[in-house]
């Protein structure tokens, strides 16, 4: 009786199997092609992992080390490809572009050089771009404004030139950008302050020109800019009075520039102001004694400026580094 039962039960048991393996459904091809070119140009410490034909996993092999996949009706496409710290050493690898339904691509702290190819415009459906600390460079590609879902772009630690692209401007969802540690040159597209959503915004160690007010206009623009990175550069002019628009700022990191002129009184209006870094610039005068008894400023560097004797600095100056749920996003 039970052997019976058992033999009635195999049958079932090998549909249910068949039913789960059709329901998973296959890979779409020209993802299963993208993913085979990337491949083979990467190098052994990723592809000794990539077993099997099928990236997103068939029968018992699991999907690929870095590779994620959704169902998109009968068949399966890959949504996020992270392979970083792994030493991919050469170009951009220009198949992933051909991951059209890509919304994370992480590649960071690689070995990547050249340019990122204009073909990067193709992915309309990414929302997380990190290609930080590689060696990428040459200029940006202005279809990058072109990812409209982007959320994250963190381009930071590599060796890109020229100017920033204003089409970045054309990035509604943009919250978070990172553009420091290049070698950009030019003035900071004012057009940026038309991101609604953007939140952090740096741009520090680069060769930028131009001056604050050129950056924020009349201080309509940057409606929930939290951080704002301009040190290490070679902006000049003066500090304006129109900054206090920026109502959310919590980090103003002005330092390392070639800036002029007394501090605006208009600072201290900024409320949530937590982090302000004045030093080595041409600043002169006082420091407004209002920003000494704001409620919520921590840390207040002044050296290497020409304010008058006794102006002090506020706080213990102390590394300033974001949280990695900042950076994760």
């Amino acid at each position: 009786m039970a052997a019976a039962s058992s033999a009635r039960a195999l049958p079932l048991l090998f549909a249910l199997l068949l039913l789960t393996g059709a329901a998973r459904g296959k890979t779409v091809k020209r993802d299963v092609k993208a993913l085979h070119e990337i491949k083979s140009s990467l190098g052994w410490r990723v592809v000794y992992s990539w077993v099997g034909d099928d990236p997103c996993g068939h029968g018992d092999l699991p999907p690929w080390s870095g590779v994620t996949c959704s169902q998109q009706g009968d068949y399966r496409v890959v949504t996020e490809l992270e392979v970083y710290a792994v030493s991919i050493v050469g170009p951009f690898p220009t198949a992933v572009t051909n991951l059209l339904d890509l919304r994370r691509l992480d590649l960071h702290n690689n070995k990547l050089a050249g340019p990122i190819p204009p073909q990067i415009g193709r992915l309309k459906h990414l929302r997380i771009l990190n290609l930080r600390w590689n060696k990428l460079q040459d200029v940006l590609p202005p279809e990058i404004g072109e990812l409209k879902k982007l959320t994250h772009l963190y381009l930071s630690f590599n060796n890109f030139k020229g100017e920033i692209p204003v089409e970045l401007a054309n990035l509604p969802e943009l919250r978070y950008l990172y553009l420091h540690e290049n070698r950009f040159t030019g003035r900071i597209p004012p057009e940026l302050g038309a991101l609604k959503n953007l939140r952090h915004l740096d741009v520090g160690n680069n060769h930028l020109t131009g001056t604050l007010r050129d950056l924020i206009g009349n201080g309509i623009g940057f409606p929930s800019l939290r951080n704002l990175y301009l040190n290490n550069n070679e902006l000049t002019g003066v500090l304006p009075d129109q900054i206090a628009n920026l109502t959310n700022l919590e980090i103003l990191h002005l330092s390392n520039n070639k800036m002029i002129g007394s501090i605006s009184p208009k600072l201290v209006h900024i409320p949530r102001l937590i982090y302000l870094y004045l030093d080595n610039n041409n600043f002169i005068g006082r420091i407004p004694e209002g920003l000494y008894k704001h409620p919520f400023l921590k840390e207040l560097y002044i050296e290497g400026n020409h304010f008058r004797p006794g102006t002090r600095s506020k706080g213990t100056h102390k590394v300033l580094e974001l949280p990695d749920a900042d950076i994760l996003g």
